[in-house]
């Protein structure tokens, strides 16, 4: 069920996990900002929710494929 994640190259995921991650630089990150809302309690919009799992997806994936990778050595 998961062999789609772990034919993902690494360095795809890497990419997009770091562009997804800082994107845009000014006035500061989508997700830094995201998840300071969430840590203050004001993460109500949908969009807000939407936009937050958009920029932590490419994160989320590479944590799932370094532990079945590294940890379960699927």
């Amino acid at each position: 069920m998961m062999m789609w994640l772990d034919n993902l190259d690494w360095p795809m995921l890497i990419i997009a996990g770091l562009f997804l991650a800082i994107a845009p630089m000014q006035p500061e990150p989508h997700l830094v900002e995201k998840l300071r809302m969430l840590s203050e309690g004001t993460l109500v919009k949908p969009i807000d929710i939407f936009d937050l799992l958009m920029h932590s997806a490419p994160l989320l994936l590479m944590a799932v494929k370094a532990f079945r990778q590294f940890v379960l050595k699927v």
